[in-house]
């Protein structure tokens, strides 16, 4: 039933409290800070680690879809919720979480029942799936799906109307060895939603389970005139030409994608994709489709030589990984951690294979039944679920279940050991980047497209600056530890100074002491790493007098 004041309620929409990188009585934990490369990716890099944050997307694309007065309130702490909730006088307060956060949520709507009792109470994000949320937490509606028709229809609104799709920067705050952000520090990207779900559905696959599981795909946009739209309406408001695409599997959809290529290429746009993507799907392209349509960076899922998942399809992937990175096409893998058939007999040599790929990133996850997927429901009917708190359901600490030849306390050594072994045989991801990005340079330098040499030359203008000084720095912090990795980024340091010219060179002795200083400096002072808050932001759309935007401190 929609709400009494329809299309005049005051609506909040909020992400759940900080702090998150550290141990609370609401589920925050210190091992599943919120950043989503020093939480599962570079956490065992030290001072090389990534650093960033990224926002609640979510949230942001319901407010610049509902007709109501809107705020939006992402990483506030506890108390700016309660001054928001006290000031806004709200009817409606939708409050969007994942599953570990299920205890801020709980006190978030006691929060709201006490200051602000008139409001009703919207829980939705990957909490939802969580079953007997409805006893756990005092909420009027709980919202299970993609949110935007919801809210639209309880407002009375049509569920049907055109997506408007906001500009939406990517992350923020990106830190590395040990230096702080700075304005343009990481390349910074827009995020471009096309849709939400994806039609190969993994059984572990907590977003292909939420939108509607396997085969089902909400499509925002199915036009590729519609994306290089909104693109072009993002480069202009967020000043950027890296855009990543939030889409479960991207390429999978060739005709839309061609169509993207088609409107960039008339327009001559030189962008730079991130995106999601199967072995499958990168099947159906050649190389040189790839690197016209600007793919720089893809997610790729490795799983396992031994697994059975549909998008790997037989594919040869540390083939694959090495042709793509001789493009240019830097390449994220991702691993899974116990699947059924790993022994503590067999696993090392799993390890061994996931870091043979030597991709530039890489993210080991835990095999994990989460609630809402598929594998869940076959673990919990198999009786093998663990009493586990939901604040460490999240597949970088332990197993929730009982696995066959795999202790619950041996799962967190094996993740371990895998990001190590990573690090110390392939060396920090900032160096592998880099020597991807230099493979596509040395490639595509003197392509006949334009567009294309473009594209190579503003990350050529990366490495002759500020990334050449990061390999000195890194070449020297490692020639004691690991003599091989240090070694190997030499190589490509000098190679970089013979292709690019002394200028890099001159760079790289005068600046890299100054990364090596820091990074060492942050090692000293934060041996466990140093704990990172997400800046907290405050937005309001439709609202009277006009819409207002403010980042507060965090």
């Amino acid at each position: 039933m929609p709400h009494p004041k329809g299309q005049h309620a005051r609506v909040l929409l909020s992400s759940v409290f900080g702090p998150f990188a550290q141990d609370d009585e609401y589920g925050s934990r210190a091992i599943n800070p919120a950043e989503l490369y020093h939480n599962q990716v570079t956490r065992e890099q030290g001072p090389f680690s990534l650093r960033m944050f990224h926002r609640s997307w979510g949230i942001s694309l319901i407010q610049h879809n509902i007709p109501a007065p809107s705020t939006v309130l992402d990483f506030p702490t506890r108390g700016s919720f309660v001054q928001e909730l006290q000031a806004g006088n709200y009817d409606i307060v939708g409050l969007s979480s994942i599953i570990v956060n299920v205890g801020k949520v709980r006190e978030m709507c006691r929060l709201v029942r006490e200051h602000s009792p008139q409001s009703t109470i919207v829980v939705g994000g990957h909490v939802a799936a969580v079953p007997g949320l409805e006893t756990m937490i005092d909420a009027d509606e709980i919202v299970k799906g993609e949110g935007i028709r919801w809210f639209r229809e309880y407002l009375g609104a049509s569920p049907d109307a055109p997506i408007v799709h906001p500009p939406l920067m990517s992350s923020f705050g990106f830190r590395v060895m040990g230096l702080p952000p700075s304005q343009g520090a990481g390349n910074p990207a827009a995020t471009i939603i096309p849709s939400v779900g994806c039609p190969l559905g993994c059984n572990f696959c907590t977003t292909s389970s939420f939108f509607g599981g396997k085969g089902h795909v909400t499509t925002f946009y199915e036009r590729g005139e519609d994306i290089f739209r909104i693109m072009c309406e993002t480069e202009a408001a967020l000043n950027v030409k890296t855009f990543f695409i939030m889409d479960e599997n991207f390429l999978l959809f060739k005709k839309r994608a061609m169509e993207l290529l088609d409107c960039m290429k008339k327009h001559s746009k030189s962008w730079s994709f991130f995106v999601f993507s199967s072995a499958n799907a990168i099947a159906k392209y050649d190389i040189r489709e790839l690197v016209d349509l600007g793919i720089t960076w893809i997610w790729l899922g490795l799983e396992s030589a031994n697994s059975s998942y549909a998008k790997l399809n037989g594919t040869d992937t540390v083939a694959l990984v090495h042709e793509l990175q001789r493009h240019g096409i830097r390449v994220h893998g991702s691993s899974i951690i116990g699947l059924e058939h790993h022994t503590p007999q067999n696993i090392g040599n799993e390890i061994d294979y996931a870091v043979s790929h030597d991709a530039d990133c890489h993210q080991f996850m835990l095999y994990t039944p989460v609630p809402g997927t598929p594998l869940y429901q076959e673990i919990a009917e198999q009786g093998r679920l663990l009493d586990v708190d939901l604040a460490d359901i999240h597949g970088q600490y332990k197993f929730n279940f009982q696995h066959a030849a795999i202790s619950r306390d041996q799962s967190k050594t094996f993740l371990d050991d895998a990001f190590r072994l990573d690090y110390e045989r392939n060396g920090p991801s900032l160096y592998r980047m880099m020597r991807t990005m230099f493979e596509g340079w040395k490639r595509y330098r003197h392509d006949p497209d334009p567009r294309v040499r473009e594209r190579v030359g503003f990350e050529a203008k990366q490495l002759r600056t500020g990334y050449v000084a990061a390999l000195w720095a890194m070449e020297k912090y490692l020639q004691q530890t690991n003599a091989q990795v240090a070694l190997r980024i030499r190589d490509l340091r000098q190679e970089i100074h013979r292709e690019m010219g002394m200028f890099s060179a001159v760079v790289g002795r005068l600046v890299g002491p100054v990364a090596l200083w820091t990074s060492r400096r942050e090692v000293r002072r934060y041996p466990n790493g140093r704990l990172l808050e997400p800046q907290a932001f405050i937005e309001r759309h439709n609202w009277p007098g006009g819409a207002a935007h403010q980042a507060a401190g965090g």
